[in-house]
């Protein structure tokens, strides 16, 4: 049996491999950011405990431009639009097989806003 993802997220905060970041600065007042080694193809995460987790190994450029994208599927959790567990994906009452899709896609409904944040970060810095 898989660990459930909020637990799986509160164990690597206690990780030593953990580091809690400032690099997000002005832009991060709402949710802890904490860099890490994530999967390989993966920058950041949205975590149901309400952190934030960022590749340590990318720019800081690159993690800033990650966490706007993965601020706006924290606020699409707190207005409940969005959930997740290890097996499926929540998306306003319709249920989506994470094995049945690639996860970050453009095309995922949940996605298309947090991908508008990308494009907004892009235009105002580069």
């Amino acid at each position: 049996m898989s660990i459930p993802i909020t637990q799986r997220a509160k164990q690597n905060l206690h990780n030593n491999n953990v580091v809690k970041t400032d690099v997000a600065g002005g832009l991060n007042n709402e949710y802890p950011v904490i860099e890490k080694d994530l999967e390989p193809g993966v920058i950041a995460e949205a975590n149901n405990d309400g952190t934030i987790f960022v590749e340590k190994n990318v720019s800081d450029h690159k993690k800033l431009e990650a966490i706007a994208h993965e601020k706006v599927h924290m606020s699409q959790m707190e207005r409940g639009d969005l959930e997740y567990d290890d097996d499926n994906v929540y998306w306003k009452g319709e249920t989506y097989p994470r094995d049945k899709m690639e996860e970050g896609a453009k095309n995922l409904p949940w996605e298309k806003e947090a991908w508008k944040a990308n494009k907004e970060f892009k235009k105002q810095n580069g």
